[in-house]
């Protein structure tokens, strides 16, 4: 039997593919490159195997969602968001709306108030109001005049209301802001810590516009905080650049924040975006705010220009100690300031956010820009206002080192446990705010006041000057009669112009006294004791000018206010006895000239209220005429004058030959008209 060949043992397939390839080296004869293999096994043939037939999955239907009841988690339910903050908010409203209607209006409020409705009345009419941009420290067509809206709403409690709206929209975005950055928990006690401090919710209940300012400044921290790290932020950016700017115009002193809510921009946008683009935010927040600020003050003209030097760039210094201002700031924002100096600390020390680990320092360290800043100039003015616009911030990490301190330990219920314990020592803070409130508030109430000077105004037409004349402007609603009004800074002149002092400074007195010597005033307030040197030396010299005489006391607080009127006004203190002319001790009075032993006058016409006749003396309330000479404080006839407080005639009082009748009150010089005796219908009566 011939031997197998090599194809024969191999499969077809592979023995072909053998047969074509060629050797790499030939093997000698006789010998071979490879063992000789073993003979093949019988071949199996292939048996195809037996695939089961695929068999579809039973697919169960889908049970709509509710359909199977949900089993109850042994964890406690969470809160939804934002749900802790309604009682926040509710507490801090509370507490300030039982101060809306503690007291009578404020200095201030009566100041912004009036302004406003000027304002509107510009607006409207084309009424003209003083040069309030001049020495305003906000612009006064932005809060004013919402100021004065709420107040034809709702009176004085309407505008503080509205205050109180500010507030507590603050203290939502300090909610929100917070969040975003810290958590809930951190939330809540920033809100919580904020809500009831002592100028929080003294601002709450004050018609200034402090609290719109806040409110702003706030919107605008929450709004580079809201941006986040996306890498487009042109419209937060501008939302943030506008309410910067909108809070800068309404307080000027409010710009003092805006490098913080630019770091703020940079440092959210860390890690990420991070880089450029978190500079980017920063130098576009800071164009937007300077942008809007120059167009505003080129808009607003020098007079903005000249209140902005002399509010805030220029403010003139005060006598108060550094170490006192900074005690003071503590005594207002301490709390908060100290709870947010340990969250930087923990911040710091732990390391674990990166470059956003700066921002509880820088957060925590803005609660120190306005003590160290009026520390600076000596000054305790609005200390407590301006300070709590630096607490929104210093809440924001003083709420993260609680939060911090809390998440710190492991145990779940130890947890629990310091955060109902933080909870519950909210309680201090709620007593020590209430407390300082109702301090702040306890300025002189001015019902008294206002009662005694409302009689006094009302009966004359002349200039008044008051101390702080916003008080009388506002409670006695003299509208477009503010030319009336001067204060200790400046005298408003007859026709409008103003004579004024810089812008926190008193009065030159030899300009005061020269004026009052005039007799130019026809009612003086001023409160007792002194508030000022010219206080002390306009009053000293009143007392001591027989034509000035006190007509009230009315209490003002701890003290009073004293209240002087020009003698010769009024109709009840100036028409003289019966029939007679006008003057407190003028002619027509029983005092007057023309009784007794008064010679009648030449040409003077007789009868019962009338002077005599001849040389014969004139009646119970005549006034002397002829050559014959007055009483004491009687009016001369013939060709002299009469006595001090006379009325001076060429041949009598009154008209040129005779004495003027029916019921002549008192002139600037004398009785009736500017040299003779005023009658119903003018100067004298006869035959003029």
């Amino acid at each position: 039997m011939p031997a197998n060949k090599r194809g024969d043992l191999l499969p077809p397939g592979i023995a072909t593919r053998s047969a074509c390839r060629a050797p790499r080296h030939s093997a000698p004869r006789g010998r071979s490159r490879r063992a000789p293999r073993a003979a093949p096994s019988a071949r199996v043939p292939r048996v195809p195997s037996a695939r089961l037939p695929r068999v579809p999955s039973a697919r169960l239907p889908r049970v709509p969602a509710g359909w199977l009841p949900r089993v109850p988690s042994a964890r406690l339910p969470r809160v939804p968001a934002g749900g802790l903050l309604v009682p926040v908010v509710s507490l801090q409203a509370a507490l300030s709306i039982r101060l809306v209607g503690s007291n009578t209006a404020f200095q201030d409020e009566a100041l912004y108030m009036s302004a406003g409705h000027l304002e509107i009345a510009h607006w409207l009419h084309g009424t003209a109001i003083p040069a309030f941009p001049a020495y305003f420290s906000g612009a006064p067509v932005l809060y004013p005049p919402l100021s004065a809206i709420a107040d034809n709403v709702g009176g004085l409690a309407g505008a503080r209301i509205l205050s109180l709206s500010f507030m507590l929209g603050a203290t939502a975005l300090l909610w929100s802001t917070t969040s975003r950055l810290y958590g809930q928990r951190a939330a809540f006690f920033a809100a919580a810590l904020f809500a009831v401090l002592g100028p929080t919710l003294h601002l709450g209940a004050l018609a200034t516009f402090d609290a719109m300012s806040l409110c702003l400044v706030a919107l605008a921290a929450w709004s580079v905080v809201r941006a986040g790290q996306r890498r487009d932020e042109t419209g937060w950016m501008l939302a943030a650049g506008a309410a910067l700017a909108l809070a800068n115009a309404t307080a000027y002193s409010s710009v003092i924040f805006d490098p913080v809510v630019i770091v703020l921009a940079v440092l959210v946008a860390c890690p990420k975006p991070g880089g450029k683009y978190a500079v980017i935010r920063g130098a576009a927040l800071l164009a937007y705010v300077t942008t809007a600020l120059v167009i505003g003050v080129t808009i607003g003209g020098g007079a903005y220009a000249a209140g902005i030097a002399a509010t805030t760039v220029a403010r003139v210094a005060g006598d108060t100690g550094p170490l006192a201002v900074l005690a003071a700031a503590g005594q207002w924002t301490g709390a908060v300031a100290a709870a947010a100096g340990i969250g930087a600390a923990l911040c710091l020390i732990w390391r674990r956010e990166g470059r956003r680990g700066l921002l509880p320092a820088v957060l925590a360290a803005t609660a120190l820009l306005v003590p160290l800043e009026q520390a600076r100039i000596h000054t305790l003015t609005s200390l407590d206002k301006h300070a709590d616009i630096g607490a929104w911030f210093a809440a924001v990490a003083a709420g993260y080192a609680v939060d911090r301190l809390v998440a710190a330990l492991r145990p779940r219920s130890a947890r629990c446990v310091l955060c109902m314990a933080c909870g519950l020592a909210l309680i201090i803070p709620v007593q020590i705010g209430m407390g300082q409130s109702e301090s702040l508030f306890r300025w002189p109430n001015a019902a008294k006041f206002i009662a005694a000077l409302r009689p006094v105004v009302a009966g004359t037409s002349g200039p008044v000057l008051i101390q702080s004349p916003s008080l009388a402007e506002f409670y006695l609603r003299t509208g477009s009669s503010w030319q009336r009004f001067s204060n200790m800074t400046s005298i408003t002149t007859a026709t409008g112009r103003s004579i004024s002092a810089p812008v926190g400074s008193q009065g030159k007195p030899s300009v005061y006294l020269r004026y009052i010597r005039w007799q130019y005033f026809t009612v003086i307030a001023l409160t007792r004791p002194a508030a000022s040197g010219l206080d002390r030396i306009v009053a000293g010299y009143l007392r001591t000018d027989p034509e000035y005489r006190v007509v009230a006391r009315p209490s003002y607080g701890t003290g009073s206010y004293t209240v002087w009127e020009k003698r010769g006004t009024g109709e009840e203190r100036g028409t003289g006895g019966g029939r007679g002319t006008g003057g407190k001790r003028g002619t027509g009075e029983k005092r007057g000239t023309g009784g007794g032993r008064g010679t009648g006058g030449k040409h003077g016409t007789g009868g019962k209220h009338g002077t005599g006749g001849g040389r014969g003396t004139g009646g119970k309330h005549g006034t002397g005429g002829g050559h014959g000479t007055g009483g004491g404080h009687g009016t001369g006839g013939g060709d002299g004058t009469g006595g001090k407080h006379g009325t001076g005639g060429k041949h009598g009082t009154g008209g040129k030959h005779g004495t003027g009748g029916g019921h002549g009150t008192g002139g600037k010089r004398g009785t009736g008209g500017k040299r003779g005796t005023g009658g119903k219908r003018g100067t004298g009566g006869g035959r003029r």
